[in-house]
């Protein structure tokens, strides 16, 4: 049976991308999350009692453990998933991003390394460590152009630089020691099991009860929208064809501003909720001061993907928004326990 270790595959990302796995592949999942802020179980409740899915709490950076994992369920790839990963939070506090992203990948890449060292000839010419990265890394495009996989790295917050760190020693793994490696770098998710500190779910849930949307700035940051469901379908592409060593660039190929992003939500809530006393929602838009250092416009040129594996969105950013926005307001339990942690929608990211 084929064994795919996933980091962080009780967040947003990783969580979708092992429901993809257990839905659409007869694999094995070990999924090993260290339970934090973002991490949350209740995402997994659907797999309850599937002898495929093995849950384990812990920490990448326990070189034991990971070892034990590799070795006692005989793995054939790992993805990574596990990151300290809202630009706000590494603002107001880097030094979870530089042990999780930098120190966590690095004891990480260790752990792989020996266990694939250990590996007959054939398993190991077959063993992956597939890197989930971010499209941040490559820093702020001015009105035109895309990143491409060969645009230099030119991070700006904590967060993006401790993202492009990680990458940077997943491409030496390959170079020096040659494991399988491949990264994917991705535009802006969102979708279903959010944690609703980034734009989208947050923007739901506040508008849900009637408070203030905060729009950063003139709110005309632009992003290009990937629905995680499409992101998940291209790891899975690359985990099973990509080239080792190779970095693949995962767009969703819809630009947006933040302002043009809230807008289309406000209007998706007064149709799904029309008897809501808080429609129009659009008239709780507010303006606060921007985020310290915040990139102007991302974009993403997923060609080489297409091109190579002959991935491409199944979602437009309308049909995958009105499928969020649905989703959301189907599981409000989901929602609630989320929200009964420490978060509570307040803003982050100051810099204060």
């Amino acid at each position: 049976m084929h064994t795919v270790l996933v980091t962080g595959g009780a967040g947003f990302i990783g969580g979708n991308f092992v429901h993809l796995l257990m839905a659409q592949t007869p694999w094995r999942v070990v999924n090993l999350d260290q339970l934090t802020y973002a991490g949350n179980l209740d995402t997994l409740d659907p797999l309850a009692g599937n002898p495929r899915h093995i849950f384990v709490q812990g920490d990448i950076g326990n070189g034991a453990l990971v070892g034990q994992l590799l070795t006692d369920y005989a793995v054939d790839a790992v993805v990574n998933f596990a990151a300290e990963s809202h630009v706000d939070r590494s603002i107001d506090g880097p030094t979870p991003f530089i042990s999780t992203n930098v120190v966590g990948t690095f004891n990480l890449l260790e752990s792989a390394r020996a266990y694939w060292l250990k590996l007959g000839a054939t398993a190991r010419r077959d063993f992956r460590f597939l890197h989930v990265s971010t499209d941040e890394v490559y820093g702020s495009l001015g009105a035109t152009g895309r990143f491409t996989e060969s645009t230099p790295y030119a991070p700006n917050s904590p967060y993006s630089a401790s993202k492009a760190a990680s990458d940077h020693l997943v491409r030496a793994w390959f170079h020096t020691y040659g494991l399988p490696v491949l990264t994917t770098n991705c535009s802006n998710n969102y979708g279903p099991y959010q944690f609703p500190e980034k734009l989208i779910p947050l923007m739901i849930h506040k508008a849900q009860r009637g408070e203030p949307l905060p729009i950063y700035g003139d709110g005309g940051n632009i992003r290009d929208w990937l629905y995680v469901g499409d992101h998940c379908r291209a790891i899975l592409r690359v985990l099973e064809a990509g080239t080792p060593g190779a970095v693949y660039n995962v767009g969703g190929d819809s630009e947006r501003t933040n302002l043009a992003v809230v807008d289309t939500l406000c209007a998706l809530l007064d149709d799904l909720l029309p008897d809501s006393p808080r429609r129009p929602h659009a008239a709780l838009k507010t303006y606060v001061a921007d985020r310290p250092g915040h990139d102007r416009r991302y974009a993403i040129d997923a060609d080489k993907l297409k091109r190579e594996l002959g991935w491409a969105p199944q979602e437009t950013f309308e049909t995958g928004l009105r499928r969020t926005v649905q989703w959301y307001l189907e599981h409000p339990r989901w929602c609630a326990r989320v929200l009964d942690g420490s978060y509570r929608g307040e803003r982050l990211g100051t810099a204060a």
